[in-house]
């Protein structure tokens, strides 16, 4: 049996294990070792897993991921995304559908101090779902935006998707963060026009409440100051070339938990419950990342990359086209595995067909990302839904799902845009001190 058919039967077996429900960093790392062994040795997979494992759990800008979710962990025990959603509400919430923007907009709001889309949605189904349903909010739209809402917080910096593909793709991840901030208020917009939209066509969707008095908007300003000193912290530093990355984070988690602090909000108990959930999800990050290097390196060694690659620069089709199939490819593989699994087992395979043909790695990452989102609202995995559906266990994943479809289309128009435009993503990054 030749490397390469190694390496197409590796891929077979990785997707079998997936199916089987095992982890699938686990499932990559020992696909991985076993196709090293059998195209070389025993000893050289061992070795292979030993130098792999040092190697990223050591590299210095990892430290970025753990302090970006111990920042968001904090700030949501410290309230901050509650208050956004209040404050939003009170400039929306007279609108059709006005609650369901607010969601929108106090996920948005959260995403700016934190990287995890699950939290925001948790966050949202506590204290705006209650609201929606005292409005007799349809369900499909009460979660249907939460879900959706959600997904803001790995696209909308800091963000734990792009700093792992800065790392796996060597690329600058203050400039990633930057990229990220046009592309989520565009995909804010766009989530609130197909709200406003829907709850036109269908007023019963999401009736309007009374309207506050300017007084009562201006004065909910104040819920903002939070989220605002935070993101000007970590971002505001890094594009001023004030702070690294690294330096950016870890003034942000120490600022999350003085504002916490200072709030009264942060105890003992919830102070060990962040950091408790900020190693576990930071174990499961640095598992994944692992397991893919290594099973990265087993399909370089197989020769199946440099296939790839050979054969999808020779497809008779237009850059833009190849960008398209690459994308659905990403669509399809988010719909059956986790987001993050997704992202770095492909991107690695993909990215140098993506240099080859001339597009910009900043730019790429974004769009990547936001397939990510997509693929954590899309069936049957949809990460996001099962987790609003656990918490909401009235209301049917099918319900979800019917309501997370125009959200899913509002997205694909972003990617079109963003396609359509790159000056989006780009405008910000290469304006930063130093680019």
């Amino acid at each position: 049996m030749g490397d390469l058919q190694i390496g197409i039967l590796g891929i077979i077996l990785l997707f079998v294990l997936i199916a089987l429900r095992m982890h699938i960093g686990i499932a990559m790392g020992l696909v991985a070792l076993v196709g090293i062994a059998l195209i070389v040795n025993s000893e050289a997979a061992l070795t292979r897993l030993a130098i792999t494992a040092y190697e990223q759990t050591s590299f210095y800008l990892l430290s970025v991921i753990p302090l970006f979710v111990f920042m968001g962990e904090i700030a949501a025990v410290s309230g901050i995304s509650t208050e956004a959603y209040y404050t939003v509400s009170k400039w929306l919430g007279h609108l059709p559908g006005g609650l369901a923007m607010a969601t929108v907009g106090g996920c948005a709001a959260f995403a700016a101090v934190s990287s995890s889309s699950i939290a925001a949605a948790v966050t949202m189904v506590t204290v705006a779902l209650p609201e929606m349903r005292q409005r007799n909010y349809a369900p499909r739209l009460g979660l249907g935006c939460i879900a959706a809402g959600g997904t803001l917080g790995i696209l909308i910096p800091p963000s734990t998707a792009f700093a792992v593909y800065g790392i796996i793709t060597e690329q600058s991840i203050g400039k990633l963060f930057l990229a990220g901030i046009l592309p989520g208020i565009l995909l804010t917009i766009l989530f609130w026009t197909v709200i406003s939209i829907w709850a036109r066509l269908n007023p019963a969707l999401g009736p309007g409440g009374p309207k506050a008095s300017w007084r009562e908007r201006l004065i909910s300003l104040k819920g903002m100051w939070a989220a605002l000193v935070l993101f000007l912290i970590v971002i505001g530093g890094i594009y001023l070339g004030i702070v690294t990355v690294t330096e950016a984070a870890a003034l942000g988690a120490f600022a999350a938990v003085v504002i916490g602090l200072l709030r009264r909000r942060v105890t003992r108990v919830n102070f060990i419950t962040s950091l408790m959930n900020t190693l576990r999800t930071t174990g499961m990050i640095f598992l994944l990342i692992i397991g893919a290097m290594l099973f990265n390196y087993f399909l370089a060694l197989s020769g199946f990359t440099i296939m790839l690659g050979e054969w999808i620069t020779k497809l008779p089709l237009s850059p833009i086209a190849i960008l398209v199939l690459i994308l659905l490819i990403f669509l399809v593989l988010g719909c059956l595995m986790d987001a993050f699994a997704m992202m770095i087992l492909f991107v690695p395979i993909v990215f140098p067909v993506v240099i080859a043909l001339g597009f910009d790695p900043i730019w790429f990452g974004v769009l990547n990302v936001i397939m990510m989102e997509m693929g954590m609202i899309t069936p049957p995995i949809g990460i996001n839904v099962f987790v609003l559906a656990g918490m909401a266990r009235d209301v049917s994943i099918t319900t979800i799902f019917r309501g997370i479809f125009p959200f899913v289309i509002a997205m694909a128009v972003g990617i079109g845009i963003l396609v359509a435009f790159p000056q989006i993503a780009l405008l910000v990054p290469f304006g930063m001190k130093g680019a």
